[in-house]
């Protein structure tokens, strides 16, 4: 069995890597749900390789614009290739949507009649072997959105101590096998590539056979806390509200479950009016209803995009309006 799984991963590597070809997830629903119209303003904060951007530019032109915002300069520098004919109805911009309030101020581009968030990471970076997001190549322990930022997967699997790694991978992956993973991956260390860390994985967990691998969700917990998403996800669920227009739309795509639930719980609050415990006779809070639900029910993808497109098979989309 060893001797297969080393055959296999040596098979890996011999494998040229796969060009990444961009698949908008869910864009006709997307782009109906934020009401694009000409002449309105944009915001696409996943970037990506401007997939969703272009289909936003081509119905808001004539008079309209959008900013695309990414984390990670690469995206920038092929969504620039791919917009580059909008002219300048398009501005994009290397950052964090976690700071969307500043960029928008900066830019003056506020308020806006529309905001997307397509979460979660993109064939981009899956496929770059570098980057060492994905365990199907033998890469540095790296996993970060923005090549600039200081902290890597190495750093946190290399420093932090046993229960500040199982606490990550049951937070952020819902790794049941968290306390396992994290005693083997410390009495292991230093470990500096992706291999290293699956074979790791496997012998605590085993091999699997499940629907998915056991690496699965050690790599995604180390992803989200690398890059810092689910704090990253709270403010620009904050800032956006005030950023819209009366009647602009929020839609926002997620791909697990922790983003889905922080989405959900969002825009349920800001579509209540008070918010006071059900047995306090008054309410203090003076909590005004922000955001109407589009729709109450999430939208998934169809059968024939998930065949058309599996990596839409886990996506999920919520709509809000600003009220």
């Amino acid at each position: 069995m060893k001797n297969q799984r080393r055959h296999n991963r040596r098979r890996l590597l011999k494998q040229p890597q796969p060009e990444a070809i961009h698949v908008p997830v869910l864009r006709q629903t997307a782009i109906e749900l934020l009401n694009v119209r000409p002449g309105a303003r944009y915001i696409d904060c996943t970037l990506g390789m401007g997939g969703h951007a272009a289909a936003i530019l081509e119905r808001c032109l004539p008079g309209g614009s959008l900013r695309g915002i990414d984390a990670d300069p690469k995206a920038i520098e092929m969504a620039g290739k791919v917009l580059g004919h909008f002219g300048p109805a398009v501005v994009l911009v290397n950052e964090n949507f976690g700071h969307l309030e500043d960029i928008c101020n900066k830019h003056g581009f506020r308020p806006v009649d529309g905001i997307l968030l397509d979460l979660g990471i993109s064939s981009l970076q899956l496929e770059d072997m570098a980057r060492g997001f994905s365990f199907r190549f033998d890469a540095p322990l790296d996993m970060r959105f923005n090549p600039g930022q200081s902290v890597t997967a190495a750093d946190m699997v290399n420093k932090l101590s046993e229960g500040e790694l199982a606490d990550i991978f049951r937070q952020y992956g819902e790794e049941h096998q968290s306390r396992l993973i994290a005693r083997r991956i410390v009495s292991n260390r230093p470990i500096n590539t992706t291999l290293q860390l699956v074979q790791i994985i496997e012998q605590a967990s085993g091999s699997g056979g499940g629907r998915i691998h056991p690496a699965t969700r050690t790599f995604q917990a180390l992803r989200i806390a690398v890059n810092q998403e689910l704090a990253n996800l709270e403010e620009v669920l904050k800032q956006a509200v005030d950023l819209l227009h009366s009647g602009g739309r929020l839609v926002v795509i997620s791909y697990h479950s922790l983003e889905d639930r922080m989405v959900k719980q969002f825009v349920q609050r800001e579509s209540k009016g008070c918010l006071c415990p059900p047995d306090v006779p008054l309410c203090g809070c003076r909590h005004a209803p922000t955001l109407k639900i589009i729709s109450q029910k999430v939208i998934m993808a169809s059968t024939a995009e998930i065949e058309a497109n599996p990596r839409s098979r886990s996506a999920k989309l919520r709509a809000a309006e600003r009220l």
